[in-house]
């Protein structure tokens, strides 16, 4: 697949610059990020969560879990994670569990953890298991410009 349309077309609307890596299938991020030989902590997972109402796509390194607790705590409402039917109608030009951290591009709000607001370049998964995007740290914050930062995630 190489990268979702949505993803593509999104990046492409919004002037970002962006470069793909391909890597050997993967079915995590941390291992997609050891693939590519590229940082975990500067490689962005998304975790689709849901509240009862909406969906949240919470972003985070691949390194860290994400808090349930502390998203309950800093958000009042209760969030659990989507389940694979749910990814898949929302994401529905990717694979499951490879989706991209921009929810903006599938209208999904984004809530990303503080950890990467600082990061040189950032890689995400492109929509499949085999393929990495990068893109600059600046454009990465200018994608997550109307996201919610906070901490939301602990190291594993």
């Amino acid at each position: 697949m190489a990268i979702a349309i949505t993803l593509k077309n999104y990046l492409e609307n919004s002037d970002i610059e962006y470069e793909l890596i391909t890597h050997d299938y993967t079915a995590t991020s941390i291992r997609s990020a050891g693939k590519a030989h590229v940082s975990g902590e500067d490689t962005a997972k998304a975790v689709l969560l849901h509240d009862g109402v909406n969906y949240i796509v919470a972003v985070l390194p691949a390194t860290h879990r994400v808090q349930l607790g502390k998203l309950h705590k800093q958000f009042d409402r209760y969030m659990a994670l989507a389940t694979e039917a749910e990814l898949h109608e929302l994401f529905d030009d990717c694979s499951i569990g490879a989706i991209p951290p921009i929810g903006n591009a599938y209208g999904v709000d984004v809530i990303i953890d503080s950890h990467l607001d600082n990061c040189g370049d950032i890689y995400f998964e492109a929509g499949d298991h085999t393929d990495l995007v990068h893109v600059s740290g600046l454009d990465f914050r200018h994608l997550m410009k109307d996201a919610y930062h906070c901490s939301i995630s602990k190291h594993i």
